[in-house]
């Protein structure tokens, strides 16, 4: 009786193990892949499209000489306007860094958007009207970088359980010369500010689990000693804090709206398990004489 007792408690362990393989397997952070940042921008672009013949003969006797010329030709000249679809890959390595930080989430690397390859400009297709006398054909339609469902059955993130996706709502750059009141000096400032909206999708059930607008800023800041100083902004400066205030913002919004850990502040005046808010940048102020 004890053995038959012992042998169905080995069988339950047996079956028992699956299921916590199972649990284990399932408890493995998802997996995300963060695009690069998608724009749209109206492009008006000028076309001039010709061809033109000319023939000519001379034909000469004794008494006379005759010449004739004949000469042909079709030009066309317009402005089209289209929309140019593109990705702007400089400030999301950030994101991703401080994603994987977090440790809720696995990375993995999706595919380029794939814009559909070039296609005829309008004065080659004008060109080719002239040439062959028929009508042109209509451009093929183009992939659309914010068609993220659309980019998502096309396989551009195998592997991923959800995408990140965001898109440029606006981005500025800023010169600013401001005189100091009662001196000969001026300050000087360049700035970016990078604003995007942000989207996390599930890939499986297209269901969004967080949405957002973000905010990046940077800026670098000298002080003239005379007006008449020509001065270099650190553009390399600027792009680097846009970008980490940007993934800051990201990683908390994130963290706000699917209960992730807070990220700890790394500075030793503050405790490990306070949270790391937006960091305003600092300027850097350079002072030439």
């Amino acid at each position: 009786m004890n053995r038959r007792t012992l042998n169905l408690t080995g069988l339950a362990l047996a079956m028992a193990l699956p299921s916590l393989a199972f649990a284990q397997a399932s408890a493995a952070p998802p997996r995300v892949a963060v695009t690069d940042m998608a724009y749209t921008r109206d492009v008006a672009q000028y076309f001039e499209a010709g061809t033109a013949k000319s023939s000519g003969a001379v034909n000469a006797n004794a008494n006379s000489v005759t010449a004739t010329h004949q000469s042909s030709g079709t030009y066309v000249a317009g402005t089209y306007s289209y929309v140019e679809q593109r990705e702007l890959g400089s400030f999301t390595n950030d994101i991703r860094g401080l994603i994987l930080k977090g440790g809720a989430f696995r990375l993995v690397q999706g595919k380029r958007f794939d814009d559909g390859g070039p296609q005829l400009s309008k004065g080659e297709q004008a060109l080719n009207q002239i040439q062959t006398g028929k009508p042109a054909k209509p451009p093929a339609r183009q992939p659309e970088v914010l068609d993220i469902i659309a980019r998502i059955k096309k396989g551009e993130f195998p592997g991923a359980d959800y995408v990140l996706f965001g898109t440029l709502s606006s981005v500025e750059f800023r010169d600013q010369l401001s005189p100091l009141q009662g001196t000969t000096s001026a300050s000087y400032q360049f700035s970016l500010d990078l604003v995007a909206d942000f989207s996390l999708i599930n890939t499986k059930t297209y269901e969004i689990k967080a949405a957002f607008s973000a905010q990046g800023a940077g800026n670098d800041t000298k002080l003239l000693s005379d007006r008449g100083d020509i001065v270099r902004p650190n553009r390399g400066q600027v792009m680097r804090d846009t970008s980490h205030s940007l993934a800051a913002n990201v990683y908390q919004q994130l963290a706000d709206q699917l209960g992730l850990a807070q990220l700890p502040d790394t500075s030793p005046h503050n405790s490990a398990n306070k949270a790391v808010a937006p960091p305003t940048p600092t300027p850097t102020t350079t002072i030439l004489r």
